[in-house]
């Protein structure tokens, strides 16, 4: 069989690689891909993750079983839709089933209408208006830019001034359109969930670093590690997660006229109350989480999404009594620029590394080419070890012109 899957990054590598372990699978593509990922055998295709026509067309030309779309902005225009009026199966949501992620607003009305637990919120569409709203309501407060904005959109207001700011920021474009929501206080966690016809297959829940530097500070991110599981956050709350947030919102998207076929994520809080609440949902796998759930997966990635597809019972079997912990390597100057051009250090070969923003130069070396570059992930007994051998084979690297975090996964550190 041969698999494709859209994208180019870092998740992008994460699922080709772990669909080149299959022996259903002679080929896996990668369209765009980045070189980093040919270095595990994977074929980069130069064709655009917008482009419909062109990947409709490779898919048909080269015999594609299964593709499977990474990004929200593949999504977001339509490319399942475009694949399945070709005839070609793929998991990935339709257009109409992306829009969970592609509007703030949409997904807040959904949960909403269907009593999904979330933050307080407004939306506004004019400057003037949200600025009375946030001046009433009084920090801390979140601003997020409707829209996809790559999870660098949201401002998390702890000061007025930085709440106007943001509001500003947004409504400079008069297209500007803005969701405003109370600040929630408490634990966050990502729940991936693979969907098909309103059945559910739950993921091992992971947890996200947003935040550029050590100790949650400077801006938001795409997301600078992550690890998986989350030992602290009981298998009741992720049940009650399961129960109040994803089945709701799975039943709601088809109740609306927009089944669900994909990955869906939960953004979650388990809040100082101890309520669980929805920060956001996405209509795909996350990145970085991505790189340390997929390797904890111990059955065959390719033949469980056949099965779904299908309507047969998947088999998911998942590593038990350990951890995966992964960090993001990223350019100095991330999120706000991006240094490209810095050569990449000698990566040895036991490192099990995912890439992203990279290219070659002109004497066939490695360099960054991007915001996030390459994440370096270990799967060890638990997190503090894991930290231990991630961050020791790390550190003798020459990440000269890069830079990333020497924090991930201590929250779950006691």
């Amino acid at each position: 069989m041969k698999f494709l899957v859209i994208g180019s990054g870092g998740r992008e590598h994460s699922l080709a690689k772990k669909f080149s372990e299959s022996p259903l699978i002679e080929q896996v593509y990668c369209a765009p891909g980045n070189v980093g990922m040919t270095r595990d055998g994977i074929k980069t295709i130069a064709i655009s993750e917008l482009d419909n026509e062109k990947l409709v067309k490779f898919a048909q030309k080269e015999n594609i079983d299964l593709t499977f779309v990474g990004p929200e902005t593949a999504l977001v225009n339509g490319v399942a839709d475009a694949f399945e009026n070709a005839g070609l199966r793929i998991f990935g949501p339709k257009k109409a089933a992306a829009e969970i992620e592609g509007s703030k607003d949409f997904a807040k009305s959904l949960m909403k209408k269907y009593a999904v637990p979330t933050a307080d919120y407004a939306t506004f569409t004019a400057l003037t208006p949200a600025l009375d709203y946030v001046r009433e309501k009084g920090a801390p407060i979140v601003i997020k830019a409707d829209g996809l904005v790559a999870g660098k959109g949201v401002t998390v207001a702890f000061e007025l001034a930085v709440a106007e700011k943001a509001l500003q920021d947004i409504f400079s474009d008069e297209n500007g359109k803005v969701v405003i929501e109370e600040f929630l206080d408490g634990e966050e966690f990502s729940l991936f969930s693979f969907v098909h016809d309103g059945r559910i297959y739950p993921m091992p829940i992971a947890q996200d670093h947003k935040r550029a530097f050590d100790g949650d500070k400077g801006p938001n991110t795409g997301g600078m590690g992550a690890y998986c599981p989350v030992s602290h956050i009981s298998q009741d709350v992720i049940d009650e997660a399961i129960e109040k947030v994803v089945k709701p919102t799975v039943g709601g998207l088809i109740a609306e006229g927009r089944s669900f076929t994909g990955v869906l994520y939960a953004g979650l809080i388990l809040t100082k109350t101890g309520e669980v609440k929805t920060i956001e949902f996405n209509a795909r796998f996350g990145d970085p989480e991505t790189q340390v759930v997929l390797p904890r997966l111990t059955s065959d990635l390719a033949q469980a999404l056949l099965d779904i597809l299908d309507g047969r019972e998947p088999e998911l079997t998942w590593l038990e009594h350990s951890v995966t912990l992964g960090v993001v390597v990223a350019s100095d100057g991330y999120p706000a620029s991006a240094t490209k051009g810095v050569i990449l250090p000698d990566i040895p070969h036991d490192l099990d590394v995912y890439y992203a923003g990279v290219a070659d130069n002109e004497a066939g070396q490695l360099v960054s080419n991007g915001g996030r570059v390459y994440l370096v992930a270990e799967t060890g007994a638990d997190v503090a070890k894991t930290q231990q051998a991630v961050y020791g084979k790390l550190d003798k690297l020459d990440n000269t012109g890069l830079f990333y975090r020497h924090d991930i996964g201590a929250k779950a550190v006691k």
